[in-house]
């Protein structure tokens, strides 16, 4: 019940990210909204995640049913602002409000599963297929709805699965309250100061990594494909809506049997074979020419399949009490990678951001062939 509470939660919240992402160039016309801007707005998300990750961590650590009882109401708030089409600065706030109400909800369910012992690496991975299958909902949504509808009015529509989590606030509140206590009340928790936990060089290299992954997730889909499929290849909102379509269709094909080999290979090899993945589709993304854009994508999604297997080796190396707050700390480097993505690619114009997409490509690549390397028994700085 709790773990299909949480997927619903997610699989709910995460219409918006969907729906976002093709809507952009829209917004830029529409707004006139100039590219620094446009990397701005699509990075207020990320930036919000960033900031309030070790906040929610320790308030997921001590009152679970808050947090996620919270992060719903943040997200209504922000959809609402940036629904209504107003200046910059309205659009920005909304924007960072979504992020807020994202931030509490993947930290509160993340936490929730791992104090509860779900912390394998299919669990995990059913919990990020739910928020998968949510942004696919969104994009798919978006491509559905008349094309003379304004985006401020395509993007509220796309947002409405969000109202199931409101109605189910009073439950979440009972049952995941209780679920806080056990933490809270857990013997060895009070002897563990969760900020003085040393750090293993195995969790730490798990940071590293989700950070690039992110930077590369952020920048693709938040920004390039749907500002590249628009000026450069000339497709519409159905059209980018198909690209963007695509990563998400491949990784909730391949996501829960990347769980299932994950824990029965390994962690660090999977995670190495799906970094090489995202690494090549996110340089064919950046730099390659329609087909191998297409492609790019494809590839791409196959390694956003690797996003929880990071989650699972750092709970396998973290005490319960320290939980809330490594995994907190592990979202801010996550975070941190979806802020920086849109907004330097936005800084750097459309131009510019395919060769910054592509060296992101190459330091996933770099990433993918450590892990597999330390696999071999060489250079265990990571797992």
């Amino acid at each position: 019940m709790t773990t299909a509470l949480l997927c619903l939660m997610i699989f709910c919240n995460t219409f918006s990210i969907g729906g976002f992402g093709p809507l952009l160039p829209e917004i830029a016309r529409a707004q006139g909204l100039a590219d620094w801007q446009l990397g701005a707005l699509a990075g207020a998300f990320g930036f919000a995640r960033m900031l309030l990750d070790l906040p929610a961590g320790r308030l997921a650590g001590h009152r679970l049913g808050a947090t996620l009882v919270a992060a719903p109401l943040f997200l209504l708030a922000g959809v609402l602002l940036l629904g209504s089409a107003g200046p910059f600065a309205i659009l920005v706030t909304g924007r960072f409000l979504i992020g807020v109400g994202h931030a509490l909800g993947m930290v509160g369910g993340l936490t929730a599963l791992l104090e509860r012992g779900e912390g394998a690496a299919f669990r995990l991975n059913t919990f990020e297929f739910s928020g998968m299958l949510g942004i696919l909902g969104g994009i798919t949504l978006v491509g559905l709805l008349p094309p003379a509808w304004s985006w401020n009015r395509s993007f509220l529509v796309v947002c409405g699965p969000q109202l199931a989590v409101l109605a189910l606030l009073p439950l979440f509140w009972r049952r995941f309250s209780v679920v806080g206590e056990r933490a809270r009340l857990d013997p060895a928790a009070p002897t563990v100061a969760a900020a003085a936990v040393k750090t293993p060089p195995i969790v730490a290299g798990m940071f590293v990594v989700g950070a690039v992954i992110a930077l590369a997730w952020s920048s693709v889909s938040q920004f390039l494909i749907p500002l590249r499929g628009t000026r450069e290849f000339g497709l519409d909102r159905v059209g980018n809506s198909r690209m963007l379509a695509i990563p998400q269709i491949v990784d909730l094909a391949v996501l829960l049997p990347v769980g299932y080999l994950a824990d029965r290979l390994g962690r660090r090899a999977v995670l190495g074979a799906v970094c090489l993945a995202l690494g090549a589709g996110t340089v064919f993304v950046g730099l390659g020419s329609f087909p191998l854009f297409v492609v790019g994508a494809a590839l791409f999604g196959l390694g956003l399949a690797g996003w929880m297997l990071p989650v699972g080796v750092i709970r396998e190396h973290t005490p319960l009490g320290a939980l809330g707050w490594r995994t907190g700390l592990y979202r801010v480097g996550v975070d941190a990678g979806i802020f920086l993505g849109p907004l330097v690619s936005g800084a750097l114009g459309e131009v510019g951001a395919g060769y910054f997409v592509g060296l992101i490509g190459l330091v996933t690549l770099l990433a993918g062939v450590r892990l597999l390397w330390s696999r071999r028994g060489r250079a265990m700085i990571w797992p």
